[in-house]
């Protein structure tokens, strides 16, 4: 079974603004450059051809990808989420153990995930080892894209 996929509604949103914009503008503007390419000539020797046709088929795999996440997709409501523990969608404060820092994460599904803003999936370790977890738990987690380092972290508090 594949894992849930949860949006904030800005996420949701903005899923359906790309969809709109893959839907009305991209295929129309892809549309013109196959029409263009034909033009050209003999299809089986077109490299303008075989371009757009590729760029087609990227457009067309994207929008299915993103009509199955809106589709499919768990919209997280921030005023009934549960802070008596980690969820997807909570902001949490966490200190790590090994360097005395403190920071906060909001936990959110992959498709938002942005760890440079802190905000990060519930599929990555870090994620996946907070889930469930309250304030005062301690976890340790390996890793694997850093050499399988391991950094402890402790949950100092959990908010929507």
């Amino acid at each position: 079974m594949e894992n849930e996929i949860y949006l904030t509604k800005d996420g949701y949103k903005a899923l359906q603004e790309k969809l709109d914009y893959l839907k009305s503008t991209k295929r129309e503007e892809v549309s013109k450059k196959i029409g263009i390419a034909r033009e050209f000539g003999d299809l089986s020797e077109n490299s303008e051809y075989d371009a757009a046709k590729e760029e087609q088929a990227q457009i067309e795999a994207e929008i299915a990808e993103i009509e199955n996440k809106l589709r499919f997709g768990k919209i997280i409501n921030q005023k009934k989420l549960d802070t008596s523990k980690v969820n997807a969608g909570c902001f949490v404060k966490l200190k790590d153990l090994d360097f005395d820092d403190e920071f906060e994460y909001q936990i959110v599904g992959s498709t938002e995930s942005d760890p440079s803003k802190g905000i990060i999936s519930n599929e990555s370790p870090v994620g996946q080892a907070l889930l469930g977890k309250k304030v005062g738990d301690t976890v340790q987690i390996v890793l694997p894209q850093n050499n399988n380092a391991t950094i402890r972290l402790k949950v100092l508090d959990i908010r929507a």
